[in-house]
């Protein structure tokens, strides 16, 4: 019998053993969105964004308290190293946990690192000095590995017309989280000073004033960790096999031929040819990780640098706000968030493209931020007005940014390298972020010294300086630098980067 007529038709591959395949099923045979699998995802990120900047609005009076700081100038410099202490330890340890989930699969560092912010955050709330903050937060992003694994999760449970939704998700729970934390921290932190009539001053509460803020996200935690157990797995579990009746090779991802290819075996043979390529040189993939990087040195740097400016006095070009005025600030803004990425970004995405849509938003939050010293001038309505339709206006353009890039990330790799991408995102995203708060801490306690500079006084600097990275992740959006991967057409299965977009 002939090559054509031995191959005929071909079908995917189902292992009934493997929890991977269980998923590529239900993808084929049913083309409805994964509800109920997105919002377990969307819990399980917003538990591990809470603790990442629920400190910011309290950090400033929290350096105070530990009389580190000479004066009040400099308490910007020692919350920077606060700050940045937890994305180092995730840089640090990201990779690891991408490879630990490509071999034993994403539930289990899902599972381990809801539970390190049961541990490490509940901790850090207990802190009396300044060198048990720096560590405990140091170990929270060190065990807490599961934002990588998450966003591979999320691109092997969706199908291709579905994944702007599913990343959507994932960016939504991130950025309500990191909204709602700061909330939380501004509304809760000092209990006995702020509702007396509930703590008092010789409580737990009062002994800790910054207990509360850390106790409530991880006692969700706790929550979240016993229902993941029921999550299910997305790898593939078993090993690449021959099928007996068209002697094809199928990998852990799926069949090479769909059930609508045809093609003969010498196709197939310069398939199976083909060798795996390194992920350092997949340009694709670090050329989003690159723009990624960019984008959330800025928006780390940014987060910071807002609640420090808020509380700042006004004769250093803040806002004399309290940490319940930030937090009411932010708890709007994420509720604004919230209703932007579930109903416009998917929307926006299948119209403009991840690409420009980054670009479109880098752009816009430049003259937006600049805007930040003069808002400072404004007081009463018009200074809460302002100041919160500027909050949400410049988080959803962040939140925008950091979609299209895990969109553009996650097409750049087959799914058995999607751990392991993923963690390498992470890593170089948790380096740059770490420089954010350490570098953004300082450069605003450096701004806040210079009220008389002719060139950019005070807080014009900081956001100013702020703009000068939002200019550079622009300018590596452009070509040649930024590369997405395209089909190909004689092997519409697999993806390679275009000749147009090098």
């Amino acid at each position: 019998m002939g090559d054509d007529n031995k191959i005929g038709l071909l079908e995917k591959v189902y292992y009934d053993d493997c929890p991977g395949c269980k998923i590529e099923k239900r993808k084929d045979t049913q083309h409805d969105v994964p509800w109920k699998t997105l919002i377990s995802v969307w819990v399980i990120v917003l538990c591990n964004a809470l603790p990442i900047s629920s400190l910011f609005p309290f950090l400033y009076f929290m350096i105070k308290d530990f009389h580190i700081a000479k004066q009040d100038a400099d308490v910007g410099y020692y919350a920077g190293f606060v700050g940045c202490s937890f994305m180092l330890g995730r840089a640090l340890t990201s990779v690891l946990w991408g490879v630990i989930a490509d071999r034993y699969g994403r539930k289990p560092v899902i599972i381990f690192g809801t539970t390190a912010v049961v541990v490490f955050n509940t901790l850090f709330g207990l802190s009396t000095n300044f060198w048990m903050a720096v560590t405990t937060r140091f170990l929270l992003g060190s065990f807490n590995g599961l934002l990588g694994p998450v966003k591979a999760y999320i691109s092997e449970i969706c199908r291709e017309e579905h994944q702007a939704l599913g990343m959507s998700v994932i960016t939504t729970a991130w950025g309500i989280g990191l909204i709602i934390g700061p909330a939380l921290g501004g509304l809760l932190a000092q209990p006995a000073e702020k509702y007396p009539q509930i703590f008092s001053p010789d409580s737990l509460f009062g002994r800790f004033p910054y207990f509360l803020p850390c106790l409530i996200p991880s006692i969700f935690a706790v929550v979240v960790t016993v229902g993941t157990f029921w999550l299910p797995e997305s790898l593939h579990k078993h090993k690449p096999k021959y099928s007996p009746q068209y002697d094809l090779y199928e990998s852990e991802e799926a069949a090479i031929c769909r059930s609508d290819d045809k093609l003969s075996m010498p196709e197939i043979d310069e398939i199976r040819s083909i060798p795996r390529q390194s992920l350092y040189k997949n340009w694709p993939l670090m050329s989003s990780i690159i723009v990624y990087c960019i984008f959330s040195l800025h928006d780390m740097a940014y987060t910071e640098i807002f609640s420090l400016w808020a509380v700042s006095p006004r004769k250093l070009g803040g806002l004399s706000y309290s940490t319940e005025n930030v937090g009411t600030v932010l708890a709007i803004t994420g509720l604004g968030m919230l209703v932007f990425q579930l109903f416009l970004y998917p929307q926006i995405d299948k119209i403009f493209g991840p690409i420009m849509v980054v670009r479109l938003c880098g752009v816009l939050s430049i003259p937006l931020l600049q805007c930040y010293p003069l808002i400072a001038m404004l007081s009463g309505l018009s200074l809460t007005l302002v100041l919160n339709c500027a909050s949400v206006f410049k988080n959803v353009l962040s939140v925008c940014i950091v979609t299209s890039s895990f969109i553009l990330q996650n097409k750049a790799v087959d799914q058995d390298q999607r751990g392991a991408a993923n963690g390498i995102s992470m890593t170089t995203m948790s380096l740059f972020k770490a420089v954010g708060p350490a570098c953004g801490g300082a450069l605003l306690s450096w701004s806040e010294k210079r009220q008389d500079a002719a060139f950019l006084p005070g807080t014009h600097m900081i956001f100013f300086l702020l703009n000068m990275v939002a200019l550079v992740g622009v300018m590596l959006t452009f070509k040649p630098f930024l590369v997405e991967r395209k089909g190909d057409q004689k092997f519409p299965n697999r993806f390679v980067a275009s000749s147009e977009s090098l």
